[in-house]
């Protein structure tokens, strides 16, 4: 055993005139342990609020969207042929994305009426997964000529109607007459309800197949653009650049993270400013390792004297306390990672934090990414291991005839 951590040892032990400093020295520990178990709660359960934030957008919104510039997309078909034979695209569909009035039971609301075709539809977008009645193949059908759609559960509710009813769709887009322009009415029936918890999306969209959407919009036989899936999310840029680059000029394709490039910025701009915060605690707990350094180098400033006497170097001094430090340090880094893990583990088993209704999720999410645990550990240690150096110099500094000198 190494003469420097033999005498750490026995320092850290303290006898019962220095138990001020061992109380000292558990609560540096106990403080280092709670800023590690914080900052592992709050990088998770940020993790996990943009998880699930993506995977709510991505359930609804496809990886990459591609547009033409001059307006609708003619030849729809050969571009999604084009589109799909690019590496990393795993599914393509056509849609049409515009504006309406849906009328109906209670009232009248504002809508966002998406058409999509329902046989590619499902290899691009996860909806099937929200759906609470029927599903997206039923668009397909047709009630006694009446088209189908399918309504967000908040927006039902709002219009008080459910599954089977009869709504009316209303473009303001109509037919010019010498009355002026009359707006255009098509009767549908409800074939559906989806519910994905984020309230912009349940009380807004509605879903309707591509052929009625073109119908009722007087597209003829175009779309708005392309929606694509990817096998990789976080390839999704590069490959709306190769996109761009297959199609030509005239082509836009924005990937998901452009699309909603401010939502997620403001997330990682609060997990990173709620770090900071954290963080802080951690230093106040390195403060407290330097007191408590300070405290044991003039406790034992006789003991350095006499072994600095006997041969020890400066160095030796100096890797006494830097020693004493690490091991508080360390102790209080791994008692918060147990911590920080258990807290996490139980608050994802257990779910009992609820959430308001404004959140896309119900309960506080979880996910702990290995990577945040280890750069969490490696700060703390580094933090308090700068916290050893300022003690540990004024202790290899101390000169023993002036320490012993009226002794």
């Amino acid at each position: 055993m190494r003469f420097e951590w033999f005498v750490c040892r026995r320092y850290l032990k303290a006898k019962r005139k220095q138990s001020f400093i061992s109380l000292i020295s558990l609560i540096s520990v106990a403080g280092v342990m709670v800023g590690v178990m914080a900052l592992i709660v709050v990088l998770a359960v940020m993790t996990g609020f943009t998880s699930e934030f993506r995977n709510k957008i991505l359930g609804i919104n496809s990886h990459v969207v591609v547009q033409d510039l001059g307006g609708s997309l003619a030849d729809y078909r050969e571009a999604a042929a084009s589109v799909g034979a690019v590496p990393g695209v795993v599914g393509v569909t056509p849609y049409i994305y515009a504006q309406a009035m849906l009328t109906g039971g209670a009232g009248g609301t504002g809508i966002v009426l998406r058409g999509l075709d329902p046989s590619s539809a499902v290899r691009v977008l996860d909806i099937n997964r929200y759906m609470t009645a029927g599903a997206i193949d039923t668009l397909a059908e047709a009630d006694q000529g009446v088209p189908g759609i399918i309504l967000g559960k908040e927006l039902a509710n709002q219009l008080q109607i459910t599954v089977g009813d009869r709504v009316k769709l209303i473009s303001a887009a109509g037919p010019l007459t010498p009355m002026g322009v009359l707006p255009k009415i098509k009767a549908c029936r409800v074939m559906g309800l989806f519910d994905t918890g984020m309230y912009e999306y349940d009380s807004s969209l509605a879903y309707t197949s591509l052929a009625t959407a073109q119908e009722f919009f007087d597209l003829g036989d175009t779309v708005h653009g392309i929606e694509v899936k990817v096998a990789d999310i976080d390839e999704a840029a590069a490959i709306a650049g190769r996109i761009e680059q297959r199609l030509g000029p005239g082509y836009l394709a924005k990937d998901w993270m452009r699309m909603n490039r401010n939502i997620f910025s403001a997330l990682k701009l609060e997990k990173t400013a709620l770090s900071v915060i954290m963080a802080l605690v951690v230093m106040v707990a390195a403060f407290n390792i330097v007191s408590t350094l300070i405290m044991v180098v003039m406790e034992k400033t006789k003991d350095i004297a006499i072994l600095k006497s006997m041969g020890a170097t400066s160095g030796s001094i100096m890797r006494i306390f830097m020693y004493e430090g690490l091991v508080i340090g360390l102790t209080g880094t791994l008692l918060g990672i147990a911590g920080g893990l258990t807290l996490c583990e139980i608050l994802g088993r257990y779910q009992f934090i609820k959430l308001p209704e404004v959140y896309p999720v119900s309960t506080l999410p979880v996910k702990v990414l290995p990577l945040d645990v280890a750069l969490i550990a490696g700060a703390a240690l580094l933090i308090t291991f700068l916290a050893t150096l300022y003690p540990s110099r004024q202790a290899a500094k101390i000169d023993p005839a002036v320490a012993l000198r009226y002794e």
